[in-house]
């Protein structure tokens, strides 16, 4: 029992002497909307991405990326549909996240100081604000709404959106030396809201620096 307390313990000082620790800043684009039930005529709405990460690195190869993002997720719908929005209005759904990725990466060095990244791992978030825009009559859920109205998307007295979202990325990115450009895809474990209702689906665009 001893010797294999001291083995993991050995092999974990051999790690952490190897690991490298850096940071880095990134800001782009989301394209977000809804995928599953009920999620017919959603359409992909704009939003702003901002975070900031931490890497350690393990081998040449393998490094742990854990960030924290302020990110503007929702949907956008026209008017004339049915389903976990009824309306006859243009419609504009914003939900404010903080959210928290935790990715494995995988480095390959594809010429002098570029490097190729795949990145995969899950995603918490929490949802701080945001509101949805109606241009017309429509109900989401249980809740109706008159013209021209703003309404909160989470809380009782909003939409009812779920503050919580869970989900798994995947990204593929370069990097210019300390310059990183990167594609990623988060797909929502969770239900938007109660009931018969979507999940969150989003395509990010970042640019960054890494220090």
């Amino acid at each position: 029992m001893k010797k294999s307390v001291l083995t993991v313990l050995f092999a974990l000082f051999c790690t952490m002497s190897f690991a490298q620790l850096s940071f880095n800043v990134k800001a782009g684009l989301n394209l977000s909307s809804y995928i599953g039930d009920n999620s017919d005529h959603s359409k992909f709405k704009p939003g702003v991405r901002l975070g900031v990460g931490m890497e350690y690195q393990f081998t040449d190869i393998i490094s742990l990326q854990p960030s924290l993002f302020f990110s503007q997720k929702g949907a956008k719908y026209s008017e004339g549909y049915e389903g976990i929005v009824d309306a006859d209005a243009d419609i504009k759904i914003n939900q404010l996240y903080l959210e928290l990725p935790i990715n494995v990466q995988f480095r390959f060095n594809i010429a002098n100081n570029t490097n190729l990244v795949v990145a995969t791992g899950p995603y918490l978030a929490c949802g701080v604000g945001g509101k949805a825009k109606f241009d017309g009559e429509a109900s989401i859920g249980n809740v109706g709404i008159n013209a021209d109205e703003k309404i909160d998307t989470f809380g009782d007295d909003g939409l009812g959106y779920n503050r919580f979202d869970a989900g798994w990325n995947i990204g593929l990115g370069v990097e210019f030396g300390q310059i990183l450009v990167g594609l990623d895809t988060q797909l929502g474990f969770c239900k938007i809201m109660d009931g018969n209702a979507p999940h969150n689906a989003n395509i990010g665009i970042t640019v960054g620096y890494k220090f």
